[in-house]
């Protein structure tokens, strides 16, 4: 038996009086995040040529502020421990490399905050939701928590929509056995259609941006001719909002039913580790990489393999998916604007379709040898 982890998404409807203590609550929890990276950057300062010292230094607790700011006990304590571990795991990801020195947050950033369970503190009843603090919070509950998940964590947020909703961390048991391996599929990253698949298969993804962008340019030049702050710029600001939300639940939804399918029909999905963010920088495609969300996919596809003992095989970002034939193995140059493979051996193949071919062959070799 292996524990597995799993998070269920409710939307949260909160009275006038919880609305203000959660508005408290994320800006506390921003506050205390700001005071400790600000302490944090003088010891950085400080400490900066000598990495093991700075290393040692602890970091400044939120109970260290309570003193001086009174008003911080007014919100969940775990809500400010959790803000003091995201900068830690900040600071981590800066030294090993793998992200930038941590930023402030400002009022423009994502309002959110986490809790944990302590002593029944989080509980699911009725339609409603207990929560520190907050107490009973009414939520729209789509679907039922299956009795032996144990919860552990609740992530509340607030929409730029002005929408809340609570993600409910659950912990259960799981006999996963490794699914023999038999049928074994590649996809080649394709803008337009998502992916390309090795049984030639396009998800022809429907661009859910590109098909609002005509309303979203409308509405966000709407709100910025309105005067900042005033009624008519609120209501226009949520009308953005709003249509912003509505893509990524059409994408997210999208992206669900797609990595499902391929989950239920094989059992192992090769892909690419791409670097998305600098193929978008490195090569402009901007927007059309962020559409399609091939990212959450890979995510969403990953954790749905898993569950059923089956495997995501990611390949190098430097094999030769795009310039390998997939029929006699030669290699050649191949400029973006190529659409179709031409080899000396005489074969013609659509690009992706060839691409994804190859990462399939590399797949089944990568199995082989683990």
């Amino acid at each position: 038996m292996t524990k597995q982890n799993k998070a269920f998404k409710f939307r949260l409807l909160p009275n006038k009086e919880q609305v203000v203590l959660l508005a408290k609550t994320f800006g506390c929890v921003r506050f205390v995040y700001n005071k400790m990276l600000a302490e944090r950057k003088e010891t950085y300062e400080k400490f900066k040529d000598d990495k093991e010292t700075l290393k040692k230094q602890k970091f400044p607790t939120p109970a260290k502020y309570k003193g001086e700011f009174p008003f911080l006990k007014e919100v969940d304590s775990l809500a400010l421990a959790n803000a003091q571990i995201n900068l830690q795991t900040a600071y981590k990801n800066y030294f090993e490399g793998n992200a930038e020195f941590p930023k402030f947050k400002n009022r423009k950033a994502k309002q959110s905050y986490t809790t944990n369970l302590v002593n029944g503190n989080i509980e699911l009843k009725d339609g409603h939701i207990k929560l520190p603090k907050l107490k009973l919070v009414k939520i729209k509950q789509h679907r039922k928590i299956p009795a032996d998940y144990k919860l552990k964590s609740c992530n509340i947020s607030r929409m730029k929509s002005g929408k809340y909703y609570v993600s409910v961390l659950t912990e259960y048991e799981k006999d996963i056995q490794p699914k023999k391996i038999e049928n074994v599929v590649g996809l080649d990253f394709a803008m337009a259609e998502l992916y390309v698949s090795s049984e030639n298969e396009k998800a022809n993804y429907p661009r859910y941006y590109h098909v609002m962008s005509e309303k979203l340019t409308k509405a966000q030049r709407i709100l910025s001719k309105s005067k900042k702050g005033s009624a008519r710029w609120n209501e226009q600001r949520l009308v953005v909002a709003k249509l912003h939300k509505k893509v990524a639940n059409q994408r997210m939804n999208y992206l669900h039913h797609k990595s499902k399918k391929l989950a239920s029909n094989f059992d192992a999905v090769v892909i690419e580790d791409l670097n998305m963010k600098g193929m978008s920088q490195a090569l402009h495609f901007g927007k059309s990489v962020h559409d399609n969300g091939w990212g959450m996919f890979t995510t969403f596809l990953a954790y749905k393999l898993k569950e059923q003992g089956k495997q995501l095989v990611k390949i190098d970002k430097w094999f030769p998916s795009t310039k390998k034939c997939s029929c006699c193995g030669a290699e050649k140059p191949m400029s973006l604007s190529e659409r179709t493979y031409q080899c000396s051996c005489g074969y013609v193949a659509e690009r992706n379709y060839n691409s994804a071919v190859n990462i399939k062959n590399e797949g089944l070799r990568l199995l082989a040898l683990s």
